[in-house]
């Protein structure tokens, strides 16, 4: 029998143009928990303070929520194994892009340098008067909600809340590239999620390979994906590096 990883590694090296699509599950071995399922972040945040229409109607009680989950947990978060080797990867021409629904910043902390952020990026907050755009860093989080050094106006995190519709620049790119890719490497996606989850079979429609990383199966599982890596994202992509010669 090939060993599953030999199989991965042959088609990877054979592939004209490879995209990552990544979810929650890259990042939960940085320590970022997923938002839904057993101890995601909505068991013990309503949800509802990522509406957009709560956020509008009470931002400093939105705010104090998006503070604590955004930018006093999350900033401790580092790239882990498996961000890093979606960056050695592009770096050697083996990957092109990496779409992915994450807002946590990691991918680019880790070195890729193409990166199309489906729902946006928690390290810029953008006002929604003016609609400067500003990171994170250079505004004081102290006294909620933060206002716009330029006119006084609301800033909102420059990621999609609930109700608000992805971003058509975000949305045109990653359907760009998931047409022109012959091979989709799925990193801790559920599929869950819509229209992200959309992506995925549109690459398989257009003749992807689909290669699955993931701790369990998803709903791409029995549906598109050619071969499913079943472990953690870090140890599948370790794996996969070294039968590239890359580790």
């Amino acid at each position: 029998m090939v060993d599953i990883y030999k199989e991965a590694a042959a088609i990877v090296k054979k592939a004209r143009r490879i995209t990552g699509f990544t979810g929650a599950g890259i990042s939960v071995e940085s320590g970022i928990p997923p938002f839904r399922g057993e101890g995601g972040l909505w068991n013990k945040y309503d949800p509802a303070c990522l509406d957009i229409n709560y956020f509008y109607n009470h931002p400093q009680q939105a705010w104090e929520v998006i503070k604590e989950i955004f930018y006093d947990f999350f900033d401790r978060a580092r790239p882990n194994a498996a961000h890093r080797g979606l960056a050695i990867m592009e770096q050697k021409g083996l990957l092109q892009t990496v779409i992915t629904q994450n807002i946590d910043n990691l991918h680019q902390e880790a070195g890729s340098k193409e990166v199309f952020e489906y729902h946006g990026n928690s390290r810029y907050l953008i006002c929604v008067t003016c609609h400067s755009r500003n990171h994170v860093s250079q505004i004081s989080l102290d006294h909620l909600p933060p206002t716009c050094r330029f006119c006084g106006g609301l800033l909102k995190p420059d990621f999609v809340f609930f109700g608000e519709p992805i971003p058509e620049l975000a949305h045109s790119r990653a359907v760009r590239e998931t047409r022109a890719s012959d091979v989709f490497i799925l990193i801790g996606t559920t599929g869950e999620v819509m229209p992200a989850s959309f992506i995925p079979p549109m690459a398989k429609q257009n003749g992807a390979i689909i290669i699955e990383m993931n701790i369990k199966p998803s709903n791409y599982t029995h549906q598109i994906t050619d071969i499913f890596l079943e472990a953690k994202a870090t140890e599948t992509m370790t794996a996969l590096l070294k039968e590239l010669g890359l580790s």
